[in-house]
């Protein structure tokens, strides 16, 4: 069971490596410098990746001038891109908001660019890579249990 559910779990963090190498290999040239369009791959099995988003705020503006600088670059509009799974999203009080979600690998640049178009100047952004790991983990306490 835990081999089983560990290859599972490992597959979407795989896919992303996969995908950051081949888009961090390709000739530059080869780049595209505009926004890119939206996407439409829909997330499967083979496909999804979870990714983690901290948007961290300024602390040093009111949180009103946050929110009518989101509203000036589009950020509701624009995020999440449609076909982007929202799995989780908190604020996380002296951080900002933490974003869980759910895309294929190959939107991943997609998800990047439309917070750096929207979300940059009232957030500093981070990213994780994430996989459910909650399964694994409930069943190696249930093992140890025993």
């Amino acid at each position: 069971m835990f081999d089983t559910a560990r290859r599972i779990m490992f597959r979407p963090a795989a896919a992303l490596l996969a995908a950051l190498c081949a888009s961090a290999c390709a000739p530059a040239a080869a780049q595209s410098v505009g926004a890119p369009s939206a996407g439409s791959a829909a997330s499967t099995p083979d496909n999804a990746i979870l990714l983690t988003i901290f948007l961290k705020h300024d602390q040093s503006r009111p949180l009103a001038d946050l929110n009518a600088q989101l509203a000036k670059q589009g950020f509701y509009k624009a995020f999440p891109p449609q076909g982007v799974e929202v799995v989780s999203w908190y604020v996380q009080m002296g951080i900002g908001q933490v974003i869980t979600v759910r895309l294929p690998a190959s939107r991943l640049r997609e998800v990047n660019r439309v917070l750096e178009d929207t979300a940059w100047g009232a957030y500093r952004t981070e990213f994780y890579p994430t996989y459910d790991y909650k399964a694994v983990g409930l069943a190696e306490h249930e093992k140890a249990l025993r």
